[in-house]
């Protein structure tokens, strides 16, 4: 448990280590490296890990409040029922990772790579994704609600049936966007009515 109670650590090396349920308050990583850990159940409460990378950590039912992986890596993580709230995820990429379901409420997840990410049934409210990199992503039947995706990537992306309500389409391309039974609100018609080259009186 060492690494989980240290206040501070840099260029740290954490492997096959049990972190089950543990609450992880005000502490600092940079550059460190996670691989094979057991975060599930676990709590964060502003901590920050900066430019770390984590590989084939479990995630699942973890809680993050105020915390902040900024410039991370993931790879083959899982992320089953996991929440975020208020926390920030700036640049951090995500690879083969199980993302869903996952609730996100608040929080700056800016140009974070989520390429052809599963974001099924994932639900994402007031929360800041500009230029985020949602290339590919399947986000069928999800909640995207007063969510900043203005300079999104999102060619082949998938939101049908997703609820979009308050959002920012301004980055909606509807010829490389499926939008099939996505709901949205009169104002956010008339971007994509424009985007289409429509005249909206």
């Amino acid at each position: 448990m060492t690494g989980a109670s240290a206040t501070a650590v840099e260029d740290g090396t954490f492997r096959n280590e049990d972190w089950y349920a543990e609450e992880i308050t005000s502490r600092a990583y940079t550059r460190c490296s996670f691989a094979e850990i057991d975060l599930t159940e676990s709590v964060t409460r502003g901590a920050v890990f900066v430019d770390c990378s984590f590989g084939n950590v479990r995630f699942n039912a973890s809680k993050h409040t105020d915390s902040a992986f900024t410039g991370c890596t993931f790879t083959r993580c899982n992320f089953f029922d996991v929440e975020f709230e208020g926390c920030k995820l700036v640049g951090s990429t995500f690879v083969e990772c199980v993302l869903r379901p996952m609730r996100v409420l608040g929080g700056d997840w800016s140009f974070a790579g989520l390429t052809g990410a599963d974001l099924r049934g994932s639900s994402f409210q007031d929360v800041r994704l500009r230029e985020a990199d949602l290339i590919g992503a399947n986000c069928e039947d999800a909640v995207f609600l007063d969510t900043d995706l203005s300079g999104a990537q999102l060619h082949g992306s998938k939101f049908a049936r997703t609820d979009l309500q308050g959002s920012d389409l301004s980055a909606f391309d509807p010829f490389n966007v499926e939008l099939t039974g996505a709901i949205i609100g009169a104002a956010q018609a008339a971007v994509l009515a424009q985007a289409l080259g429509l005249e909206v009186r």
